[in-house]
């Protein structure tokens, strides 16, 4: 663990939080922060966290990221991240990337929606799916405050899982949706851009849910009722800016669109 005198986690989530709202850069934390953990990075996540809920920000949901192998090929991380979902980040339609994210990535990817908590240690992929009231296509537009997506598992853990904005499509109940073998299918600007399939996050978007609740319980934090749950990417990232639109349809589930601004 980081020498806490050497680690100032406040200090640290304040950055990150500064250079959200300002729409700036940091270097990566990790190499310049002696001896960061993800333990403490976490923390650091935490304390930006705080910040947001402070301006009147309320969490409604968890996210895991870094899930497919495209997207860790893409991004050098080769271990899942997480972080918390607010209800500022939420959008319906239209997406202000332009105003509020820095280095905007689009993923597609399932997200559920919880009807009783998810407690872990020992949550499995049957649990997730008995405590699920529905699963929605969802774009989730990753943004990093670290310069030029340089990062660490430490740096996307402390940056929130480099979270930024999302968009869910309507929901169905998941008794019958074969989450493993779904097909996903994104286009951008009216061209086919990506495919993907259920299987391609950690082999099941439901065993990246379970490895959510059991990481974030480790932490004390349960998976709760309600909540919005994104389970990872099935796609590459996709680089976006204002005037783009992107539809994903997944087989047996819908389809969403947004159009960034």
């Amino acid at each position: 663990m980081a020498d806490p005198a050497r680690t100032d986690h406040a200090a640290l989530g304040r950055a990150l939080y500064e250079a959200m709202r300002s729409r700036t850069v940091l270097p990566p934390l990790k190499g310049r922060v002696p001896g960061l953990t993800i333990e403490d990075s976490y923390h650091i996540s935490r304390a930006m966290l705080d910040l947001r809920l402070a301006d009147g920000e309320k969490v409604v949901g968890k996210k895991i990221g870094v899930t497919s192998a495209a997207v860790q090929d893409m991004l050098g991380v080769h271990q899942p991240d997480f972080g918390w979902l607010t209800d500022a980040m939420r959008h319906e339609g239209e997406m202000p990337i332009s105003a509020l994210l820095i280095q905007p990535r689009a993923e597609g990817e399932i997200a559920f929606v919880l009807a009783r908590d998810l407690v872990g240690p020992g949550i499995t992929p049957a649990d997730v799916l008995a405590a699920t009231a529905t699963v929605h296509p969802c774009f989730e537009v990753v943004d990093s405050r670290i310069a030029d997506w340089k990062i660490g598992i430490e740096d996307t853990v402390a940056d929130n899982a480099s979270s930024g904005l999302y968009v869910l499509g309507d929901g169905v109940p998941p008794d019958g949706v074969d989450l493993q073998g779904c097909h996903m299918v994104v286009h951008k600007n009216g061209a086919l851009l990506s495919e993907g399939y259920g299987r391609a996050a950690l082999g099941s978007p439901l065993i990246c849910v379970a490895w959510l609740a059991n990481t974030m319980a480790g932490f004390g934090v349960p998976l709760k009722a309600g909540e919005t749950i994104l389970s990872g990417s099935l796609v590459p990232l996709e680089p976006v800016q204002a005037g783009d639109h992107m539809t994903v349809s997944i087989s047996g589930i819908g389809s969403t669109e947004v159009l960034f601004t």
